[in-house]
């Protein structure tokens, strides 16, 4: 059971603060009875009920340790190879990686889309939009949780990581 404060992952609603937990007040899911965590979007705006027993995917944000240890690994996280499969084909895998919820697998997604796009700008092709898009929303993810780890500014992430994985290979 999640705490009061803590931040999670929910699902494909990315970070969220618990607000409450507990048998919400001034709705309609008060009169179940039923206990629930009052979720607030950290970049977006509403709130959440979620079921204390919910099916929806739930964890907590990396720690400080956690994230720095992940920078660390990012040089030995392999990209895949994908050339010559159908979009269709790319989509699924890259859901499927999204959908792990593992920041491993979102670096994993992000080097094999830009592996990708520049060997088809090396012959004069462009990337399908559909893989850019999953590899924007894998780096928005996996930045929105570095910056809520590391305690750095959403848009200085990537600076952070390019800085940290430079130093790792002098």
């Amino acid at each position: 059971m999640f705490r009061k404060g803590e931040y999670v992952i929910y699902g494909n609603n990315g970070i969220c603060c618990i607000e409450e937990i507990g048998v919400p007040r001034d709705t309609p899911l008060g009169d179940s009875g039923k206990e629930y965590y009052t979720l607030a979007p950290v970049f977006s705006s509403g709130k959440i009920y979620a079921p204390l027993d919910t099916k929806v995917f739930m964890r907590p944000i990396l720690t400080k340790a956690e994230a720095e240890e992940l920078i660390l690994q990012i040089p030995e996280i392999r990209a895949e190879e994908v050339i010559g499969q159908d979009v269709r084909a790319l989509g699924e895998k890259y859901k499927g990686c999204l959908d792990t919820h593992r920041c491993e697998d979102l670096v994993r997604l992000i080097k094999t889309v830009y592996r990708k796009e520049k060997r088809l700008e090396e012959n004069g092709k462009k990337l399908a939009k559909t893989e850019r898009e999953y590899s924007k929303l894998a780096k928005e993810l996996l930045h929105r949780e570095f910056s809520m780890a590391l305690e750095v500014p959403y848009d200085e992430v990537e600076n952070y990581i390019t800085e940290k994985v430079a130093a790792l290979q002098k």
